[in-house]
């Protein structure tokens, strides 16, 4: 497999990777004093056994049975001379398990020398060794290589310099392995880690072994800030203690499913685990990879395949988005878009906030953005309220669906219930974490994030649902998604923000804006997308509020000037005047720079939303 092939195999979507060799065959009674690498040859019904338990847990990916394989380490055991006929027998034994099921990796592990850069001679030596058995995999015909568990870059960046000498164009991963501070063992930050193996030829990189799967994460978020490559996460099971003589580790199936869900939302590309993982392991980490895949598989479902015939391609395409919605006419069309944000009741009755959508119609406002569990608060379900607005007929909603509360079997009932009752707007947001909420140890879902579940909703307007089976009829809906231009870090905002486009958003709301600046930047950012934004605005309503907001809402910036008008504001009505005025500030320049606005009155006074936007319609 080339380097853009590879690269490619792991963008497409998340994939799954195996689970220790090592401590599979010590636990089955291998003693430590044998060569593990030499096990190809001479028992490897026993390695095969364990490539096919990860293989049939789910593992996408396995690594061969020659972390060990180089002269310097088979010295130990008297084989520095067969090094060639371990690897072939290695990658023999992983294809097998392998079949057309999995990709076979050949495992290059450190000699376990200490590298000093200044003695050319034995780098020369250590180099050499990495070369020979780098020709070994290749030779034995591996897809690809996995350069792992190196403390030192200096030593991890000579093996990449072999094989790419070897063999210029395979794909190449090169993991290292960090401490708890996301640092090498010989001192060396992960970002800048991850910058020189980059450099030194790798296509993918990411963390292996080391402390813990926490660890890792910390790793891998500033390797993830500092490179654009696939990156991948093979962590330990924890640190292990020692029980009657034998290595035990820490971290359940569960606990390392947790951390699988953290790497998917950092966009790690694989997923797999190193010493203390088992078939156990790999299963749920296979099963947290499945859910948050799904609307990968569907979006490639949705696609009419090669040589297809015109009525079948026909039946499978999607209706045109400006006929989808109301709103989605309006904003094809160039027309202004006003939504107005409600929250669902928290009882059982829902009149006033049926009346007050009335009262926003009857001012020209059009439309009416639902919330889902805002604030992980539980309220009356969303499409429930959502279903009663859009019975009355006065206004059609935006329905917003997070992912938090439902797995993928829940979202596919919601989706198919949501268009049945006449909904057809929906913004995909991934959620508040519960412990922001009431109900602080609830349990979240996550099964996918609002990426996926744009892709979702993309599958349905196909006509396909999340295992990628075809509907009796195509579902359309028109999909939007949420943007922050006030983020702290708007690179890694912009970043994400692409990629809920090429997933299928149709159309964006953001946040609350109070500074045009930040809104012309994130404009700037984003012009070559030609997707339409309604701006958020939210009429602050007291210097307290303003307050509350700015410091203890994520994602919140009110500036100190606005801030001093609402303290200096004598009274409570003129400090409501004074956050009109502000807000309709910005609907005066969204309506030049955007294509709509999202208002969002406090505590649900939809007289407040209509003052901000009387007369500017």
């Amino acid at each position: 497999m080339d380097r853009a092939a590879f690269v490619a195999f792991l963008r497409e979507r998340p994939r799954v990777g195996d689970g220790a060799m090592g401590t599979a065959l010590y636990t089955g009674g291998v003693g430590v004093r044998r060569s593990f690498d030499d096990l190809n040859r001479s028992d490897p019904e026993r390695v095969r056994a364990i490539h096919a338990a990860h293989i049939a847990a789910g593992a996408e990916v396995v690594t061969t049975n020659t972390f060990g394989a180089n002269r310097i380490k088979l010295a130990r055991y008297g084989l520095a001379s067969e090094i060639g006929a371990i690897a072939a027998a290695g990658v023999r034994v992983a294809r097998e398990a392998a079949g057309p099921k999995a990709l076979v990796l050949g495992s290059i592990g450190p000699t376990g020398i200490e590298v000093r850069l200044s003695d050319r001679r034995l780098r020369r030596k250590i180099r050499a060794a990495f070369r020979e058995q780098a020709e070994a995999l290749v030779g034995a015909g591996v897809d690809a290589i996995q350069i792992e568990t190196f403390t030192g870059v200096g030593e991890c960046r000579l093996a990449i310099e072999a094989v790419r000498e070897v063999a210029p164009e395979i794909g190449l991963a090169a993991l290292v392995t960090f401490n708890e501070r996301g640092v090498t063992p010989l001192g060396v930050e992960a970002g800048a880690a991850a910058g020189s193996l980059v450099e030194a030829g790798a296509d993918a990189t990411g963390s292996n072994c080391g402390v813990g799967p926490d660890s890792s994460f910390t790793a891998l978020e500033r390797m993830r800030a500092a490179v654009d490559i696939p990156l991948i996460a093979q962590s330990n099971a924890g640190i292990p203690a020692t029980v009657d003589g034998r290595f035990l580790y820490p971290s359940s199936p569960d606990y390392v499913a947790h951390y699988a869900k953290r790497y998917l939302r950092l966009g790690v590309s694989l997923i797999g685990g190193c010493c203390g993982t088992g078939p156990e392991h790999v299963a749920a980490i296979a099963g947290v990879v499945r859910a948050r895949s799904a609307g990968a598989r569907v979006a490639v479902a949705a696609a009419p395949a090669e040589g297809q015939g015109r009525a079948q391609a026909a039946r499978r395409t999607a209706v045109p988005p400006a006929e989808r919605s109301e709103l989605a006419a309006t904003l094809a069309s160039g027309g202004f878009a006003v939504s107005v944000e409600m929250d669902p009741p928290r009882g059982g009755a829902a009149r006033r906030l049926r009346r007050g959508a009335r009262k926003l119609a009857d001012a020209g406002i059009r439309h009416v953005n639902v919330a889902d569990g805002p604030r992980a608060s539980a309220r009356m379900s969303a499409i429930a309220f959502a279903a009663l607005l859009e019975r009355d007929g006065a206004v059609e909603t935006i329905l917003h669906y997070q992912c938090r509360d439902r797995n993928l079997i829940g979202i596919q009932a919601d989706l198919l219930g949501a268009h049945a009752l006449g909904i057809r707007n929906l913004l995909a947001v991934t959620g508040d974490p519960p412990k922001l909420g009431d109900y602080p140890h609830a349990t979240a879902v996550f099964d996918v994030d609002s990426v996926g579940l744009v892709r979702i909703l993309e599958g349905l307007n196909h006509g396909v649902d999340l295992a990628g089976n075809r509907l009796p009829a195509a579902l359309p809906y028109f999909p939007g998604v949420g943007v922050n231009p006030a983020a702290v870090d708007l690179d890694a905002e912009v970043r994400k923000f692409h990629r809920k486009v090429e997933a299928g958003a149709h159309y964006c709301l953001t946040q609350p804006v109070y500074e045009s600046r930040l809104l012309g930047d994130f404009l700037d950012r984003i012009a070559g997308l030609d997707i339409p934004v309604l701006v958020g605005v939210l009429p602050l309503v007291s210097a307290r509020n303003a307050e509350f907001l700015h410091n203890e809402v994520p994602g919140m910036t009110v500036p100190a000037a606005v801030r001093r008008l609402l303290k200096a504001a004598p009274t409570r009505r003129r400090a409501r005047a004074v956050g009109v005025s502000v807000a309709r500030e910005m609907v005066v320049e969204a309506k030049v720079k955007a294509a709509g606005v999202y208002v969002m009155p406090p505590f649900q006074r939809m007289g407040l939303a209509i003052r901000c936007v009387k007369g500017l319609l």
